[in-house]
């Protein structure tokens, strides 16, 4: 009879308190799996993942290999679980190298063809004819039904702040007003930063922090703004929950030493910059190792409440950002283990931000045959 109560104790079902603590620590990618097992464990996920430890937004890093035929893999930090995921999935047919723009867009450009990505796991890709100007360091941002790609021009091309939109809908090209004449010797993604909102894409040069928006469907610039915030050294825009943010690092010019990351709040019409919001510890500034010469080499991801910090130079760690209800900002520190020595020197790294959920995970496996599993050291 001992032995019989021991068989029954073990095949006893788990539910309840025992089951939300449990399915709270296990990562998004074995929830998966987990919420086909019964009716009531799938209820059980779905209330884990509503209150319990929701889902948080993931960074996707691309590393795309610089020799033919251009293999690219793709990893996830999960901030939810705090861990590393592999992505196995077909090769992304090659058009020349992968670029991403405000943290959510993928995109490839040649003489000859245009292909992009805005979808949260990149499964669905759309390839176009090349846009009329031929363009090698572009701004490029999606706003509503319309992908903006301005100035980047080559040398020989005769505007070098030319802007075309891509229409998404009617899947047609349309140019329109260049950009401010402001920005010629700037009119680039090494110089610029933007942002892009629900009916606007921001715009600012990094050092000088002078700004525009630009309003696509009435293909109109607005501006100029002053966005930079006395003492900064230079500047990346972001969207944060909903608000529009800069992240500036303070600069010693005298010492041409980093002194610091902040975080501002700007208005979404005028970009006038209001109150700083955040700034980062000494310790995690330590880790980032920023060069004096300024975010050109810092990516800065944005996505909900978070913001993730890596720097090219240094990638050894990512530096994570995350508002509370109460808009203050908390900062942690990942070791990023997909970037190693061997991926710095024969890849092409770019990091984009999305909203995983578990219908996003069940549509790449079910219908892409994709897999994901933990990163091997992570």
């Amino acid at each position: 009879m001992a032995i019989q109560r021991s068989v029954d104790s073990e095949e006893a079902p788990i539910h309840g308190d025992i089951l939300d603590t449990i399915l709270t620590h296990v990562p998004l990618i074995h929830l998966l799996p987990a919420s086909q097992v019964s009716r009531s464990w799938n209820g059980a996920v779905s209330t884990s993942l509503r209150g319990f430890n929701k889902p948080k937004p993931w960074l996707i890093l691309h590393a795309q290999n610089t020799r033919s035929p251009y293999p690219t893999t793709a990893h996830a930090f999960d901030p939810r679980s705090r861990v590393w995921v592999q992505i196995h999935k077909p090769e992304i047919n090659y058009v020349s190298a992968l670029r991403s723009a405000h943290s959510s867009l993928l995109y490839m450009l040649s003489p000859a063809k245009f292909s992009f990505s805005f979808d949260p796991l990149h499964q669905t890709w759309d390839h176009v004819d090349a846009p009329i100007m031929w363009r090698t360091d572009p701004i490029v941002g999606k706003v509503g039904k319309w992908v903006v790609i301005a100035g980047g021009t080559c040398d020989f091309e005769d505007d070098p702040l030319a802007v075309e939109m891509y229409d998404v809908e009617s899947r047609t090209w349309r140019t329109c007003e260049s950009m401010p004449a402001i920005f010629k010797d700037s009119a680039a993604s090494t110089w610029l930063t933007i942002a892009v909102g629900s009916d606007r894409m921001y715009v600012a040069e990094r050092s000088t922090g002078v700004g525009y928006t630009f309003d696509p469907d009435t293909a109109v610039w607005s501006g100029p703004y002053d966005v930079r915030p006395g003492g900064s050294a230079s500047s990346a825009l972001g969207i944060v929950n909903g608000r529009l943010v800069l992240v500036g690092l303070i600069g010693d010019g005298a010492n041409q030493k980093v002194k610091g990351l902040k975080l501002w709040e700007l208005d979404g019409e005028t970009m006038e910059c209001g109150r700083e919001i955040g700034e980062l510890p000494a310790d995690f500034l330590k880790e980032l190792e920023p060069d004096f010469a300024g975010l050109s080499s810092v990516n800065v991801n944005f996505k909900g409440d978070f913001l993730f910090v890596t720097n090219n130079s240094a990638p050894e760690r990512v530096i994570v950002g995350e508002f509370d209800d109460g808009g203050r900002c908390g900062w942690s520190s990942v070791r990023n283990s997909v970037v190693n020595d061997d991926v710095r020197l024969s890849s092409t790294v770019v990091y984009t931000c999305a909203d995983v959920g578990l219908g996003d995970l069940q549509r790449a496996t079910v219908s892409a045959g994709w897999r994901f599993s933990l990163k091997d050291g992570a």
